[in-house]
């Protein structure tokens, strides 16, 4: 692989992020950290739109209520051992975070396509277009 290949783009802005990490932050802080998977699933929702590997963009597959119960188990061990568990808690988001991660299917094959599948063609990179069908030129006239 050559340096710089641009295998991974990705195209989000100021705008939209700063938006997003205001309302992630006013619905923690509004509900003193107990919604806190909420924010973490909109961020994270936003990263993966704007994300794409060898032109396939991403999506973020979690949910909020599926990280909520992880979240307060969580919460009770770093209050039960004073804040020492929160050295855990990083990482194991982190985890929760990749492991909700995946491919958009928008324009592609599944991952496993089967027997008598045909892939569809991928684009550049840097390319967002959905993908065409290819056309056949007109019968010739006898």
């Amino acid at each position: 692989m050559t340096p710089n290949s641009r295998r991974f783009t990705f195209d989000g802005g100021a705008g939209t992020y700063l938006g997003t990490i205001i309302l992630a932050g006013l619905v923690t802080v509004l509900t003193l950290g107990i919604c806190y998977p909420f924010g973490v699933v909109l961020v994270e929702r936003w990263r993966t739109k704007h994300s794409y590997i060898d032109g396939r963009q991403l999506v973020f597959t979690g949910s909020a209520i599926g990280l909520f119960g992880l979240w307060i188990k969580w919460f009770l061990l770093i209050v039960i051992t004073l804040g020492i568990y929160s050295l855990w808690v990083g990482p194991r988001i982190a985890r929760w975070k990749w492991e909700n991660t995946d491919f958009a299917t928008q324009g592609f094959p599944p991952a496993n396509p089967g027997i008598g599948a045909v892939p569809l063609p991928l684009g550049p990179p840097d390319s967002r277009a959905p993908f065409a069908a290819p056309t056949t030129p007109p019968a010739a006239a006898h």
